[in-house]
């Protein structure tokens, strides 16, 4: 019996894609073998790469301009990587000057690992509320390299409702959780990147969509692996890449693009993400810790209202317990903020959500 699962990542992935990958374990696409057993340099590997790609291109809207890279190391490598292909100085540890947001932990983390290459500048930040909103974003700091935010905040459950306007400093952002969740301009941006694991496909992938221009820019000390400009020009493949994972992300795109493209999946979220917030703005026992003009569509964190800390760690808790013993799991929040938290990404279908309020719903009864 298939469960619907709430994890933040690894998540859940489209039934139809497992099926598929299932009737092709011992033999993809008549070669006789997995594509787990495939040289990742031979004739029958290339087609499943190139269409992966395609596939992305055509369902990001990504320009001629930019290049596709899947590498490895999830969203936490490419906040080291990013400073040291666009900012890094010639000597390590002396950098050119970064814009940064900080909107969450993975955005703080963003920012401290930056710093050991990068003279960081955190313009603005959401701390003070425990991260429950979203702030202005200021001007670049005068010399910045680039302007990094964190579009998606998979732990606190915010989002931006809007692109700032960076003027001539490349916006770089971490789009791990909401990347397909709905349309995005990519010509926006210098940089994007995502760990494939919330939306994509299973962890060991990384997704780096990057503007050509800011190919080419590390110092001759950078080691190699962490170079764009060799990834990119060896075409994601100067080591083995992650073979498996970039076959499932191209059977999760073409599941997608069956489904009607970017613009099908983004109304079935909001349909999805309304619903489930509805229900906490009528809740009396439940409700969510975000300012509404930044709540997510792929992470929602929610809390009881209980009037001492004792009783809402025994209903939390309560809650995580009969919930997973009902098939609705990963319901725990963050470790580093508790409470509760859904994460309903392009994969969990609507009766996912509806169930789990139905939950809620027997649950608030017998609170």
């Amino acid at each position: 019996m298939r469960i619907y699962n709430f994890s933040p990542g690894p998540s859940v992935l489209p039934l139809p894609v497992l099926e598929k990958a299932a009737s092709e374990m011992t033999d993809t696409n008549g070669t006789g073998q997995s594509v787990m057993e495939m040289s990742h340099r031979s004739k029958d590997y290339k087609p499943i790469i190139e269409k992966t790609e395609s596939l992305l291109r055509e369902l990001m809207g990504i320009p001629s301009n930019y290049k596709v890279l899947f590498l490895q190391g999830g969203a936490s490598l490419q906040f080291s990587m990013v400073p040291l292909n666009l900012a890094a100085g010639d000597v390590p540890g002396k950098g050119k000057k970064v814009s940064i947001i900080d909107t969450g932990i993975w955005a703080e983390k963003a920012a401290k690992e930056g710093a050991k290459f990068a003279d960081m500048q955190v313009l603005a930040s959401s701390k003070d509320k425990a991260y429950s909103y979203i702030p202005d974003a200021p001007p670049p700091a005068a010399g910045s390299a680039y302007y990094h935010i964190t579009l998606n905040n998979t732990i606190v459950g915010t989002k931006w409702a809007s692109i700032p306007d960076t003027g001539s400093v490349p916006l770089v952002s971490d789009i791990s959780s909401c990347i397909l969740s709905e349309p995005l301009d990519v010509s926006k941006f210098g940089i994007l990147y995502a760990g494939a694991q919330k939306n994509l496909g299973p962890a060991g992938t990384t997704v780096v969509i990057i503007r050509e221009d800011l190919i080419g820019h590390a110092p001759a000390w950078t080691p190699a692996m962490l170079r764009y400009d060799i990834h990119a020009g060896e075409g994601s493949m100067y080591n083995t890449p992650p073979c498996y994972g970039i076959y499932i992300i191209g059977l999760v795109l073409d599941w997608l693009k069956k489904l009607g493209g970017v613009e099908a999946i983004a109304k079935l979220n909001r349909e999805k993400a309304d619903l489930f917030y509805n229900y906490l703005e009528k809740s009396e026992l439940f409700y969510s810790p975000v300012e509404k003009p930044f709540r997510s569509l792929m992470n929602i964190p929610f809390v009881t209202m209980a009037d001492n800390d004792a009783k809402k760690t025994e209903q939390e808790t309560r809650f995580v317990k009969e919930a997973a013993a009902q098939g609705l799991v990963n319901l725990a929040g963050h470790r580093l903020v508790g409470g509760m938290r859904a994460s309903i990404y392009n994969a969990m279908p609507i009766e996912g959500v509806k169930a789990l309020i139905s939950f809620m719903e027997k649950f608030e009864k017998n609170k």
